[in-house]
């Protein structure tokens, strides 16, 4: 089978179309034929080699998540299985191939009405947009500032902050026709990459989920309000400063709060539960999704240009 794998870190180019055996299903586990393979930042930062002390080797198997429909099953999984239309996490690795393997608590049935690119646009990003909002504690009425919102998670926050009943929310973009992109989903102010927006911008805000960091994530922490909770979700800009946590000390009598939110610290039947619901949202029209663009699997590497340019308003989906 077709697959992309990381033949060199560091840009686009390292990455390199190969053919692998088919994976076999182990116990537990699902095969899937793809069909659309959602191009995540967190696979921009894996291919990067910003991850390599975690593990992550040279000739590592991208993506972490598809859809399709399932082709075999493992050892003590459900026949019915079989033939089903569905969205699957593969864990870090696997997904950009032809055929990809996942453990079937991490499986979900596709509603009627869902496009398999559909549901790797929301998939992952969904869950981390609602968990990030709950543990930010986001209540009716109070300010959000999404950073980096033209990505899958930032467009879905944007739209479930707005849903939530925010009296404000903000958005960090590169452009004023994403601006107005962002706006259509429910976005009130518009800001540029430093936090600057127009004369009616909020001076402050109760909540900041950034999926952005980098260099400039204490200048956002500054934007805090008092009371305020500031919640990292990636890293797409690189690790900030190793002393922004003195930024939180200099301001100790404003009480504020700084949290990073994988996922994978929430129990997978959550996570499910969510993510189901979502897509009961995005088929009845609740919930929109952003596709950005669809290419060929052997077409990763640009892929991962637009994204490192800073190009995708949405997500990029690869289909075999």
């Amino acid at each position: 089978m077709k697959a992309v794998v990381i033949r060199e870190f560091g840009n686009p180019d390292g990455l390199e179309v190969v053919d692998l055996p088919v994976p076999a299903p182990a116990p537990g586990q699902v095969r899937i034929a793809t069909e659309a393979i959602g191009v995540g930042g967190v696979d921009a930062v894996i291919r990067r080699g910003t991850l390599a002390a975690y593990g992550f080797r040279e000739g590592h198997l991208l993506g972490s998540e598809v859809a399709g429909s399932v082709t075999a099953v493992g050892e003590g999984v459900d026949a019915s299985w079989m033939g089903r239309r569905v969205w699957a996490f593969t864990g870090l690795s696997g997904g950009y191939a032809e055929q990809a393997v996942a453990s079937v608590e991490d499986v979900l049935p596709l509603p009627d009405g869902m496009t398999c690119a559909d549901a790797v646009t929301l998939g992952g990003s969904g869950v981390v947009a609602h968990f990030a909002l709950d543990r930010a504690r986001f209540a009716p009425g109070e300010t959000v500032l999404v950073r980096g919102a033209a990505g899958s998670i930032g467009i879905t926050a944007v739209q479930l902050a707005a849903r939530g009943g925010a009296g404000a929310v903000a958005v960090t973009t590169s452009s004023d026709e994403r601006g107005a992109r962002l706006r259509d989903l429910g976005a009130t102010h518009v800001l540029d990459r430093s936090g600057e927006g127009g004369p009616d911008a909020p001076s402050g805000f109760d909540v900041v989920i950034d999926v952005v960091a980098g260099p400039q994530l204490s200048l956002f922490l500054d934007r805090l309000n008092s009371n305020g909770r500031y919640v990292a979700v990636g890293v797409v800009g690189g690790q900030p400063p190793a002393d922004f946590g003195m930024r939180l000390m200099d301001a100790f009598r404003r009480s504020l709060s700084f949290a990073t939110f994988s996922s994978d610290t929430v129990p997978g039947s959550d996570r499910q539960a969510v993510r189901s619901s979502q897509f009961a949202d995005a088929v009845h029209g609740d919930l929109r999704t952003v596709v950005h663009e669809v290419l060929p699997l052997d077409q990763a590497a640009p892929a991962h240009r637009a994204m490192d340019a800073g190009r995708v308003f949405g997500r990029v989906v690869l289909t075999p």
